[in-house]
């Protein structure tokens, strides 16, 4: 009988050989995402600062691990176009006028903590595969579901982002004065 508990499983080895510059990222945003599930005040220019970040990993992780040809950029484009689109039409108000110029009050919401989640996720999960199945890099489905994906979650943010900016257009500039 052997003794299994001695020996490194895959997932030990993979999390355990992960840089620590990763776990810093994944604790920065389960803080961000905490923070962003309670109300608050937030200046409209600081809306775009984490659809911006999660639109830069999820651009960069492509371009490093698949390139810019057409296939991951159009499985992007596509996951990110539609989901902006349907964000903006079929999802929630989440602002409301705040009572300093260039504030709006945001619900509070875990939708955020999910999304970058799923950014964080998806590009762990890809690293993990393209590290330990490298042909992985030119499999055309695999690389159409990442992107897609990635695309799919830059929508929702980019949509929430749309939505709210139109919304807090529509305050009083006394409430809120809106600087696009």
């Amino acid at each position: 009988m052997t003794n299994l508990s001695k020996e490194p499983t895959m997932l030990s080895h993979i999390v355990t050989h992960t840089p620590v510059y990763v776990w810093a990222i994944l604790a920065f945003l389960v803080a961000r995402g905490m923070i962003a599930s309670r109300d608050r005040h937030v200046a409209v220019r600081k809306m775009w600062i984490i659809p911006l970040a999660m639109l830069a990993l999820s651009l960069q992780d492509i371009a490093a691990k698949f390139g810019t040809s057409a296939l991951p950029l159009a499985a992007w484009a596509a996951g990110a176009a539609a989901t902006t689109l349907l964000v903006l039409r079929f999802g929630p108000v989440r602002v409301a006028p705040a009572t300093r110029p260039g504030t709006v009050r945001v619900a509070g919401s875990w939708a955020p903590l999910a999304l970058m989640m799923a950014v964080f996720l998806t590009k762990y999960a890809a690293s993990v595969a393209v590290a330990i199945l490298p042909h992985t890099r030119q499999d055309a489905a695999f690389i159409a579901a990442v992107c897609l994906l990635f695309g799919i979650v830059n929508g929702c943010f980019l949509g929430r982002l749309l939505a709210d900016l139109a919304a807090a257009r529509g305050f009083p500039q006394s409430a809120a004065a809106v600087a696009a």
